[in-house]
Order: structure tokens, then sequence, then C-alpha cells
């Protein structure tokens, strides 16, 4: 015969306490709301820890404003690449039409330097194909007198000259044109150039 061990006061008081700490309901399959509360034996943070966190969350508030400043720089250079281009792939089209109207409007200054397009309905289309050069920002290259600069013109003859000390246009042979600050045909020039005791 076994004999039972008597129970302390304190066993007899303590009740068994079972937790469902399940979230779904096991009767009803719905999730339970709010969630059961689990002692995970909470304790506080101390005054480092919290410290340790702060600084934590502002390296990464840092962070990630760093790279939004870096995307937000990477997008405006984007930007102004592509209205860059678009810019130059403009300009290109508009070198390239004034190029294959430059023989027609040679033949017309050639035509006006000999008084054959006074009077004739010839002189009102000059005028406009030189307006409309100008309104894209167009200049003639080459003047008689200006300082040669193989940069814009092309030197066809050289004559030398005791009047110059450094070489000189002489005569214009074919008008050269700049659009801004690209040149898009050189001017055909005769030079004078400075007499030295060769020549």
């Amino acid at each position: 015969m076994t004999q039972d061990t008597p129970q302390t006061p304190e066993e007899e008081n303590e009740e068994t306490r079972v937790t469902d700490k399940r979230r779904i309901d096991p009767e009803t399959g719905e999730l339970r709301y709010p969630a059961p509360e689990v002692d995970q034996g909470t304790e506080e943070l101390s005054e480092e820890d919290l410290s340790i966190l702060e600084e934590a969350e502002r390296d990464l508030v840092g962070e990630y404003r760093e790279r939004a400043a870096r995307a937000e720089a990477e997008l405006a250079n984007f930007r102004t690449r592509v209205e860059r281009d678009r810019q130059a792939n403009r300009e290109a089209i508009i070198v390239e039409v004034i190029r294959s109207l430059l023989p027609a409007v040679d033949d017309l200054d050639r035509a006006d330097a000999h008084g054959d397009l006074a009077g004739t309905p010839l002189e009102l289309v000059a005028q406009k194909i030189r307006q409309s050069f100008e309104r894209y920002g167009m200049a003639p290259v080459g003047e008689v007198g200006e300082a040669f600069d193989p940069a814009k013109h092309e030197a066809m003859v050289r004559l030398p000259s005791p009047d110059v000390t450094h070489d000189t246009v002489a005569d214009v042979i074919e008008v050269g044109y700049l659009l801004g600050e690209k040149l898009v045909r050189p001017a055909k020039v005769a030079v004078h150039s400075p007499q030295t005791e060769d020549n």
C-alpha cells in the first residue's frame, strides 16, 4: 500500500494554470484578435542600449537620405545629358540642311556680285534665304583685311606683301559659315603673307 506524500500548504493553494498561446482558434479556425500576449520576460532596455538603438536609427536615416540625394543628382545629370544630346542632334540636323543649300546660295551670291539679281524675283529669294540663315544663328566667315585664322579660313593662294606683318585675308574666293561656335564651312581665301628677304 502506497502512502500519499502529504502536500505543503503552498502546494495546496497553487492552481494549475494553462495559457493557450495559439493565434488561430482551434474551434472556429479564425485568427484571434488581439493576438494572445506572450510573456517574454519583458525587461527594460538600459540607457546604453537605447542610445545604441538611437544611433543606429540616425545612421540608417542618414544613409537613406544620402542615397536619395545621390539618386536625385544622378537623375538631374541624366536630364542634363539628354537635353545636351537633343540640342547637339538638333544642331547637327540644321547644319546638314544648311550644307545642302550652300551651293545654291553660292550661285545666288555670285549672280548678286555681277549685278544679275537686281530687280529680279531671285533677289527676293536670296534675301529670304539669308534671313533664314540669320534666324538660325548663321554668320558668314571671311572678310578682306581680317587676320587669317586656319580654324576658319582655308588658304587657296598665298601672296607675299610688304604691307602686312601677319597673314591677312587678301580676297574671299568662297564665303564660309559659322553656326554659333560650330564651323559649317571654312572660307576659301587668298592670303597676303609678310614679305621676307627670300620672297
